[in-house]
């Protein structure tokens, strides 16, 4: 029992010099947060990968959100943002078919980006397909 009430009176030392510290610490001035640089990444499609990441950022789809939205002459896509992607009939399906394969295989993780940034969902009737391809893409990118 007196090993319980030693650990308890422990833990309560360290949790009353943790606060009269950030209280000192407080009134000096100091209460800002610390915060280190992200390091600054180069997506400009001039150059090539930083190497600092095992998936290069630019084929990456979260990539999509520090660029400008770019069209591969499907401007007609944007009648389906913010649709459900279980919601296209199958003719909607197919213009999205028609859009992927006319593009080049090295832009269709672009156009992929592309719509996310439109908010456009792709067809659940299609998700499996562009993801197969795309994964071929990379894999043949990765060991060429």
């Amino acid at each position: 029992m007196q090993s319980l009430f030693l650990f308890i009176a422990i833990i309560a030392f360290f949790i009353l010099a943790l606060t009269l510290s950030n209280y000192i610490q407080r009134k000096k001035g100091n209460n800002r947060e610390r915060e280190t640089a992200p390091p600054s990444i180069d997506l400009s499609t001039s150059g090539g990968c930083c190497g600092a990441h095992e998936v290069c950022e630019k084929d990456s789809l979260i990539a999509a959100f520090t660029e400008k939205t770019e069209y591969f002459d499907d401007e007609d896509l944007d009648k389906y943002a913010r649709r459900d992607s279980a919601r296209y009939t199958s003719h909607e399906v197919d213009e999205f078919r028609d859009v992927f394969y006319s593009v080049l295989d090295e832009e269709k993780p672009r156009w992929i980006r592309s719509l996310q940034m439109r908010d456009i969902s792709i067809p659940d009737q299609l998700k499996d397909e562009v993801l197969m391809i795309v994964n071929d893409l990379r894999a043949h990118k990765m060991h060429a």
